[in-house]
This record gives structure tokens, sequence and C-alpha cells, in this order.
């Protein structure tokens, strides 16, 4: 009895929702003694460390607890709390409420006068973004995100930079999910270019790179939404990417210009962006989602460089569900069934159009109708364009002998035609060891395991200020040596024994 009583919970033992409020309000006030450190050491590692908290506190954010906060950490008179208190939406009653429940805390917050520093309004603004966001409520935080943006390039502080580049995020995220204006008026998605531009040159000018990192990859996404890849193009170009940015904005980096270079016909560029963005998203179940929406992109370029993905791919836990269009997809190309792509094509057409890849999976039917022609070259030394227009469901002998003679060009297979018979006939397929391709890809794979070393290297984080204490330390040692040479040459250190030699 004893046995199955140990694994029994009483009541008493469960939390109860006032023992998880203060729960809450205490790990966020804990938070504060982390970017008193960084603001006095200027460490930056302190101030990541309470953004990284974020996730754990998401799902226990309330609107009573963030005015607990707010109560035991501002006066009754400081504008930022009313900024703040508004920004919950609690009404008078509640946090009245809230202000009997910890009185004292109160009466000794307003006997010491104590003023918070900037750095922890920005984080209580941030959650206070995180709050709304998971409520829904977009336009209050808009409005709420573009104020603090504002006050954030009013304050211009290094120490703010990690917390600023979060400030930015989301008010790009509050402003997507805005309804679209009417066409006399500006999309909330366009309007907001105008701000991040300016963040952006401020943040290049301050050497701001958290921001920069942050800001040019909201930017590059802002005009993916909008299609305005031309622009996105000049932006990447115009600027450049800070290489000592955090892991996650480097991913999210990698991706856009993979579907930037997509869109742009360079599918050997997007391939090795996109390879690179599925190796930095995080293990972790929270980046699922990205992990999913770079491995489906990276297989429809692949398929458009004319490759093949492993099925290695597919079989993953978490991709196995989320990439069984991309599997059937990659079937149909596999063995050139042009009828079969097509129907898969229009089946899924909602994922595809969800995802963003519709428009490049339609460029895939010349893949297909290749893949279909080599297979058929394989099968057959020779066979007439009659059969191949019938196998690969074309619409006429013309339009077969005109795909047939693009294959060849492009070097897609090595094979002739007879135009007066109406034929193709396959040259003997030569040893491939003979060619320089063995080699390239031996380089190619090369280059991408030197290119990864280098991206681990940087990817190392060393404690900031270590050099200068290397250097005092150093600097100290000189002066000693300096002082003990001074000694010698002035003789002080002979004159203690000169006693013992006066019998020699």
């Amino acid at each position: 009895m004893a046995d199955k009583m140990e694994g029994v919970v009483t009541e008493a033992e469960q939390p109860t929702p006032e023992n998880v409020e203060q729960q809450t309000v205490g790990d966020i006030r804990g938070n504060f003694t982390l970017l008193e450190r960084a603001v006095a050491q200027f460490d930056t590692r302190f101030t990541l460390r309470a953004l990284r908290s974020i996730s754990g506190l998401r799902k226990r954010l309330t609107d009573r607890v963030l005015c607990s906060v707010i109560v035991l950490t501002y006066t009754a008179s400081n504008p930022t709390a009313r900024v703040l208190m508004e920004a919950t939406g609690m009404d008078g009653k509640a946090i009245q409420s809230v202000v009997a429940q910890y009185k004292e805390e109160v009466t000794a917050l307003k006997a010491s006068q104590k003023e918070p520093l900037p750095e922890v309004d920005v984080y209580i603004a941030i959650l206070v973004q995180v709050y709304l966001y998971d409520a829904k409520d977009f336009e209050e935080g808009a409005e709420f995100s573009s104020q603090l943006v504002d006050k954030i390039r009013e304050l211009n502080r290094r120490t703010l930079d990690s917390l600023a580049a979060k400030a930015y995020f989301y008010f790009s995220l509050f402003h997507e999910e805005l309804d679209p204006k009417p066409p006399s008026k500006q999309s909330p998605v366009i309007s907001i270019r105008g701000k991040l531009l300016a963040a952006l040159r401020s943040a290049v000018l301050r050497k701001d790179q958290d921001t920069q990192a942050s800001v040019t990859t909201l930017l590059l996404r802002n005009y993916i939404s909008t299609a305005d890849i031309t622009q996105a193009d000049l932006l990447v170009a115009q600027t450049q990417f800070p290489a000592t940015a955090p892991n996650n904005q480097v991913a999210r980096y990698l991706y856009y210009m993979g579907r930037i270079r997509a869109i742009q016909l360079n599918y050997t560029e997007a391939h090795e962006h996109l390879t690179s963005a599925t190796r930095k998203s995080p293990s972790s179940s929270i980046a699922t989602g990205f992990y999913q929406a770079s491995t489906k992109l990276m297989v429809v370029v692949e398929l458009l460089m004319g490759d093949i993905p492993e099925r290695d791919v597919f079989s993953q836990p978490r991709l196995e569900r989320a990439l069984e269009p991309y599997f059937r997809l990659v079937q149909a190309v596999r063995v050139g069934d042009l009828q079969g792509f097509l129907k898969i094509v229009q089946l899924f057409a909602n994922t595809f159009h969800k995802d963003g890849t519709y428009t490049l999976i339609l460029r895939l039917r010349q893949n297909v109708i290749k893949t279909g022609i080599r297979m058929l070259s394989l099968s057959y030394s020779r066979i007439s364009l009659r059969d191949i227009c019938l196998r690969l469901g074309l619409e006429s002998e013309e339009s077969a002998e005109y795909i047939v003679a693009k294959a060849i060009r492009d070097g897609v297979i090595e094979a002739s035609i007879d135009h007066e018979k109406g034929f193709m006939q396959t040259k003997q397929a030569g040893d491939v060891y003979a060619t320089r391709e063995p080699g390239e890809q031996f380089h190619e794979r090369i280059r991408a395991c030197l290119a990864l070393h280098d991206e681990c290297v940087r990817a190392m984080r060393y404690p900031l200020n270590q050099h200068r204490l290397e250097l005092k330390s150093a600097q100290e040692a000189r002066e000693r040596e300096r002082e003990l040479a001074k000694e010698i040459q002035e003789g002080d250190l002979d004159d203690e024994g000169d006693g013992d030699f006066e019998g020699l």
C-alpha cells in the first residue's frame, strides 16, 4: 500500500494557479539581474540568456503576471509603467487587486526610489509583445511595437543591441498579420519598409551587428512576401551580412537567399544556401517548422537541378508527414511520368501554394519530360518519335522532335535524330571515369567540408574582453621586470650582501 502511495501526488503538492503566477513573476524578475550584469560588465551573454528564457515563460504569460511585474518594478508616477500597463489591457479594478497583493513590496519600492535600467524596460516590453502576439491582438501589438522601436532608436545604447533585434522581429511579425488594406492605401507589409531600412542604416553606422542581422533577414522576408525579388537582390548586393551573427539569424538569411536564387534560376547557389540552412537549423522541436520549410525548398531545387533526393530525407521522423506530397512528386519525376506529375500537382496545389513552392514546381514539367527521354534512351537503342509522343503524353511528333533535340543540345542524352525516318538513335555510352566528372564531384565535396570547418571555427564564442585581462597581466609583469632591472642597475640589491665577502 505504501508503494502505491509513493507515486500519488497529493492535492497540497499540486501547483496552483497562484503558485505558477508567483513562480513566473519570480523568474522574470530574476532575469533583471542578468540584464544588470550585462550592463555592468558589458557582456551580451547575460542578455542572450535572459532572451532564451522567453520560450519557457511564454506559456505562463498572462495579463496578471505582466501587471505584477510592472507593479513590482516601477513606481506609480513612472510614464513607462503607464504605457506598459495600457498595453496589457487590464482595467483599474484588476490593477488595484494586484497592488493590494504586493502591498509591502510596492511600499518598499516607493521608499527606495530606484529607477530600472532601460534594458529592463525593453525586456518587459518584449514580454508584452509576446503576450499580445499569442493573444492575436495584432493591431494593438503593431501600434505598441512601433512605439517600442522608436524608443530604442532614441536610446542608442550598445547594451540594447540584442534586445532591439528581438523587438524588431515582433514589430515585423505584427504588421505581417494585419489584414491587407484597400488598394488606395499602402499595405501593412510595405508600410514598415521605411522603418526597417532606417534601422538597418543606423545599425550599420553604430556597428550594431545583432540588429543588422535581424533587420536584414526581416527585409528579405518582406520583399519575398510581395514578390519584389529584384529589390531583395539589390539589398543583398549592397549590404554585407555580419559574420558574427547568431546561428538562428544565419540560418534564416541562408534560407531566404536560397529562395531568391531559386526564383532567379540560379539553382546551384540556391542549393548551397539551403543545404547550409538545414545544417544550421536547431535540432530541437521548436525549430521543426523552419527545418521542414527549408527541406521542402531544397527538394524542389534538387529536382530542378536534375538530381533525385535521397530516400533517407523523407524517412526522418519530423519530416515524414510534412514531405509526403514532395515524396510523391519525386517519384513521378524520377520515372518521367508526366501524367502522374500533373495529377500530383493538381492534387496538392493548395499545399504547394501554402509552402510557396508552386511556381517552382511548375518548372519541373520540362525536367519530367527530360527524365522520361533519358529513361527511353537507356531502354531503347532506337525508338520512333511517334512512340516517344505516346509514352510521354506529348501533343504531336513535332513537339517530341523539338524536345528530344533540346535534350541532346543540353547534354541530357547522347543520341541523334533521323528526321527523314522519324526516330531517335542512342549513342553507345562511354566510360564516365574517363571524363572530368568524378574529379569535379570530389572537388565539390572537399570544398563543402572545408566550408563547414570554417563555419564551425567562426561559430566558436569566446569571453568578451579576455584579451584585455591578458594585456593587463602582461603589462604588470613588464613593470615588475622594469623595477627589478632598475634596482639592479642602482645597486640596491648588492648592498645587503657585501658583508659576506669582506674576508675574501
